[in-house]
């Protein structure tokens, strides 16, 4: 079965970190994209990164940039993002998504494969 176990969600404070990681299983996991996707409540489902765990690839939304950062353990089948400089913005439910043939990142229809959420709430 494939599997995709998001972690590394919790509650911080505005300019803080996190680390989420999105654990892989029941596939090749070289020969997928791995994407991050959040949802606040009453707001679309955003893009928020992706990374080509083929080669090293990565995608960021514009929300995110230089703040975020995707990276792949290809040993390890895990992908993470490091989130600092955290906002109020950034609270949401952020899943992680794996996709075989990915060519626009951003867009959740792209991906095959769903985990469940892990929850991040930045206080101001």
């Amino acid at each position: 079965d494939v599997q995709l176990q998001a972690s590394g969600g919790g509650l911080v404070q505005a300019g803080g970190s996190l680390r989420l990681s999105c654990a892989a299983s029941g596939f090749t996991f070289d020969d997928y994209a791995i994407g991050w996707f959040r949802q606040a409540p009453g707001k679309e489902r955003e893009g928020v990164s992706s990374i080509i765990t083929s080669d090293g690839s990565t995608y960021y939304g514009d929300s995110v940039k230089g703040r975020f950062t995707i990276s792949s353990d290809n040993a390890k089948n895990t992908v993470y993002l490091q989130m600092n400089s955290l906002k109020s913005e950034d609270t949401a439910v952020y899943y992680c998504a794996a996709g075989v043939v990915v060519t626009r990142p951003g867009y959740s229809y792209e991906y095959d494969y769903w985990g469940q959420g892990t929850q991040v709430t930045v206080s101001s």
